[in-house]
């Protein structure tokens, strides 16, 4: 195996030190160690560092225990773009994260896995390369907008400093909310920008293709192969992965997840040879996985794996001073798109948009803008373009299930009422009732609808 890379290990325990460097030498050009975190800015200096393994916890009490913080920071301020991987004991995982959010690639816990170590610190150092290309970002077709509300501040300020590192991130949030653009603009900010984004919506895999469609299959594994395929993994090797609505993911087919993700490698369908893959993964859902765990629905293994960073994306309705700039983005988008010239919004319709509820967030608004701005001539939108009123309110049975004499009949009429009131928008009919996509995709086919 090719040597590559020069590593520093900084830790205060000089058996550490022996048993790292030993391991590691197999694997890195040179490994540099010392006990002394004061010299870590010297050995910058001198030699051409590309990953750094420092220790959490040192014999000098500086910042009340939380040393590594300390030296992180200090590391950062002199090489920003440097990969930095924690060592942390198991008890100190928190501290890890909190490390992670300031700037840390990643993390490994004492006693380490020797392979999880290479692996972690390999990683590191590529993605420290690849960042050192500068290269410039594919120009997006739509780019995320953050607005101005304080919720989406503090969200911004933590994206940006953990799309730099490899952690795996879970996103939650309402349905519309933005969370498949939210993960594309933490690849976008990542190390991984130069190589493929792959999402997968797990809602809309059915059991029995969940491990072709992420492992891949061989030529004949079964009565379809015609020919083998590579899967999701393999798709998004050395990128991103991107699993959207998680939670709808079968409990069995967890542990399948699960294993690929702990071993970091997938076997295809009918095949016993496994393949490494390197991928950063992000999770989304609008589920309570936590919820979900408790009822034994959700391995808790899993969400634990899928979870050491978690970003919350506010429902619409909570951030109020961003609806009108958004507006305001999606007049741009359209009016582009159908050639004409950008409208403004009269006053009226602007306090309209204002104060709409917005159930299906901004999956919502942007499609009410869309449908205004195509029904409308002129060089103005009045708050008559905007046919609001009927999506403010829930379905309710008194008013639309005229006839109903059973339960069965009763929940094909809402389902049928839901899908009618939002124009066939099926994540916005699920919202209003309350359930996923995929088990709406399931109630439709049941009932033929």
């Amino acid at each position: 195996m090719e040597k590559h890379g020069v590593v520093l290990i900084v830790d205060d325990n000089r058996n550490v030190l022996v048993a790292a460097k030993m391991l590691l030498e197999n694997y890195f050009e040179s490994v540099l160690t010392t006990t002394v975190p004061d010299r870590i800015r010297t050995f910058l200096d001198e030699r051409p560092v590309d990953v750094v393994l420092l220790d959490m916890n040192f014999k000098a009490g500086i910042n009340n225990g939380n040393e590594g913080l300390y030296w992180l920071a200090s590391i950062k301020r002199v090489r920003p773009s440097l990969p930095v991987v924690l060592f942390t004991a198991y008890a100190d995982i928190d501290l890890a994260v909190k490390g992670i959010k300031e700037g840390a690639t990643d993390f490994v816990v004492k006693p380490w896995e020797n392979e999880k170590l290479v692996a972690t610190l390999r990683s590191a150092c590529a993605a420290g390369e690849r960042a050192n290309l500068s290269p410039t970002p594919p120009t997006e077709v739509n780019p995320l907008f953050w607005g101005e509300s304080e919720a989406m501040r503090q969200l911004r300020m933590i994206v940006e400093k953990v799309a730099r590192t490899d952690v795996n991130i879970l996103i939650t949030g309402e349905n519309g909310t933005g969370k498949e653009m939210l993960a594309r603009e933490i690849h976008r900010l990542s190390p991984r920008r130069l190589e493929p984004l792959v999402s997968v919506d797990m809602g809309a895999i059915s059991e029995s293709l969940f491990e072709s469609e992420l492992f891949g299959h061989v030529k004949g594994a079964f009565t379809d192969a015609k020919t083998g395929r590579a899967g999701k993994f393999e798709a998004a090797n050395r990128g991103t992965l991107f699993l959207d609505e998680i939670g709808n993911l079968p409990y069995h087919s967890q542990a399948k997840l699960l294993t690929a993700l702990q071993r970091r490698e997938v076997v295809r369908v009918g095949d016993n040879t496994p393949i490494p893959v390197d991928i950063r993964l992000i999770c989304a859902t609008n589920r309570d996985l936590p919820e979900m765990t408790r009822q034994g629905l959700f391995r808790e293994d899993l969400l634990y794996r899928i979870n050491t960073i978690h970003l919350e994306i506010p429902a619409l309705r909570e951030r109020v001073e961003d609806i009108l700039p958004l507006a305001r983005v999606f007049l741009e988008r359209y009016a582009k798109r159908y050639h004409r010239a950008v409208p403004t919004l009269t006053p009226k319709a602007e306090a309209r948009l204002a104060h709409h509820p917005w159930l299906g967030n901004i999956r919502e608004l942007e499609h009410a803008i869309e449908k205004a701005l195509i029904i409308t001539d002129g060089s103005s939108l009045g708050e008559e373009a905007f046919d609001l009123a009927s999506s403010a309110a829930p379905v309710s049975p008194q008013e639309s299930l005229p006839g109903a004499t059973t339960l069965e009949e009763m929940e094909r009429q809402m389902i049928r009422a839901a899908i009618d009131k939002f124009g066939g928008n099926l994540s916005l009919a699920a919202n209003q009732l309350g359930i996923s996509r995929q088990t709406l995709y399931n109630k439709m086919k049941r009932f033929g609808l």
